[in-house]
């Protein structure tokens, strides 16, 4: 079989691993570039929530392959629009006044 890593996250408190990943990464990879991608998994859940939650990716009730392809490239446009507004935002303009 091919050399992987194996990450595990191991806070001090714990007496055990909480979490594990692998990956087929090349040997010279940095450690920072594995946990970075390993730990990106939770934003793409995020905005997965997000587009099916606040955006209606989950809404769509017809039954053609042209009409979901363009709900879902509706909903993905959303979900970029809101990406946008909030990185262009600084924290002083998002927090309640």
């Amino acid at each position: 079989l091919p050399a992987c890593w194996l990450l595990a996250e191991w806070p001090a408190a714990e007496h055990e691993p909480v979490q594990f990943w692998l990956s087929n990464l090349p040997a010279d990879t940095p450690l920072t570039t594995l946990v970075r991608l390993a730990k990106l998994r939770w934003r793409i859940e995020h905005d997965y929530r997000e587009m099916k939650q606040a955006l209606g990716l989950a809404h769509f009730e017809g039954r053609t392959w042209k009409g979901w392809h363009h709900h879902v490239t509706l909903v993905s446009a959303a979900h970029a629009f809101c990406t946008l507004q909030r990185i262009a935002l600084s924290p002083k303009e998002t927090a309640p006044a």
